[in-house]
């Protein structure tokens, strides 16, 4: 690190029943990298083993049904496949000396006819078309109308979270992320702009919020709360999904009731997701942070002096770095000698194979190369 400041950015820290070796997080980065099945490939492994020195890597969202699958080439957690790829790169992670949870994803109504199986509609919590698009493998293209689920379908749902928890420790991970957040699923739920129900799982915010504890729950009780952490989106407005009318009592209700579940970490988006930092309205996230027993994880535009920032205030536990990990799998070092950091080539973060993936220079390879 430049000067003489000392930060505990870069000292270890207990997650659960895991000493993770720094405070930097790999955010989840969905690359669309896997096979047509959702089989992990070998290269993901590489991929991922390069940026084992993050303190914790939080993977790329991973499917948890077939019916979940809204970006091609993602990766799925509910077959046997899956499972074994998977345990490719947990191996390598872990042979690296890194830990590594990934994001259990179902992304509702933000998919597209042609990536459900049958060709059907995609579901969500009401029959709203959202404005936002899908990424097909023949580019992105429009959301369509979706199909509301039937309560009778919701017990599914959560089972499908319950398996994919089961398949992730099968796997080798040391815990999951439930992904409640940039207008999926479980945000689709819980927000009065996107849940039109009147039924049990609709109306109040505590309706609203059902089916995201549920899935919580399920999680937690395959895994253990203390392996569980979950994202949040309060402030952001993407995939097509408007604010809730109140989002700091809805997400208020929420971190109260994962008290209760004992989760390892909150992991909230702080602003507009790849945007803006801003809170509008006089929202306070520290409020959750207060009010929320375990690690809060801070996510959106950090960079060293933001981190550096948020840990002196004591404003975050943990720091994730999204972006800044495509270009920079030894990130942790760059920013704690102030060394440049590469920049990302946006052309190859969506499908594709090695290039813009896994043959980003470290600083190491750059040292050799000056040789």
């Amino acid at each position: 690190m430049k000067g003489s400041e000392v930060s505990d950015l870069f000292l270890p820290v207990r997650l659960g029943p895991c000493e993770l070796a720094n405070r930097i997080v790999m955010a989840p980065l969905t690359r669309s990298r896997a096979g047509v099945d959702g089989v992990p490939c070998p290269l993901m492994g590489d991929y991922y083993a390069q940026r084992a020195s993050a303190g914790l890597i939080i993977t790329e969202g991973a499917n948890v049904s077939p019916q979940g699958r809204g970006y091609a080439f993602t990766p799925g957690l509910y077959d046997a496949a899956q499972v074994a790829g998977w345990r490719q790169v947990t191996d390598a992670v872990h042979a690296r000396g890194g830990h590594i949870f990934p994001q259990l994803w179902h992304v509702g109504r933000i998919s597209h006819p042609s990536l459900q199986p049958g060709g059907v509609l995609p579901v969500a919590p009401s029959a709203v078309r959202p404005e936002a698009t899908s990424y097909t493998g023949a580019g992105f293209e429009p959301c369509v109308t979706p199909r509301e689920l039937e309560i009778a379908e919701i017990a599914g749902i959560v089972e499908q979270y319950r398996r994919a928890a089961r398949n992730a420790l099968a796997a080798g991970f040391d815990g999951v992320e439930i992904h409640a957040a940039n207008g999926y699923l479980l945000e689709q739920f819980l927000r009065d702009s996107t849940n039109r129900r009147t039924d049990a799982y609709g109306g109040s915010r505590e309706h609203r919020a059902r089916l995201l504890l549920e899935v919580t729950a399920a999680a937690a009780d395959v895994c253990g709360g203390e392996r569980v952490g979950i994202r949040l989106s309060p402030l952001s407005p993407v995939n097509g999904a408007a604010l809730d009318s109140d989002p700091a009592a809805t997400y208020g209700y929420v971190v109260a009731e994962l008290n209760a579940l004992g989760v390892a970490y909150i992991h909230v988006i702080e602003g507009v997701t790849q945007g803006p930092r801003e809170v509008p309205g006089g929202f306070d996230l520290q409020r959750l942070r207060r009010s929320f027993g375990g690690l809060y994880m801070a996510n959106n535009g950090y960079d060293l002096v933001l981190a550096q920032e948020a840990r002196r205030r004591d404003r975050a536990d943990l720091v994730s770095f999204g972006r800044l990990y495509i270009a920079n799998p030894d990130l942790v070092e760059r920013l704690r000698t102030g060394a440049p950091l590469n920049v990302p080539d946006r052309g190859s973060f969506f499908g594709g194979g090695a290039a813009g993936y896994t043959d980003y220079p470290t600083l190491a390879h750059a040292e050799r190369e000056a040789v």
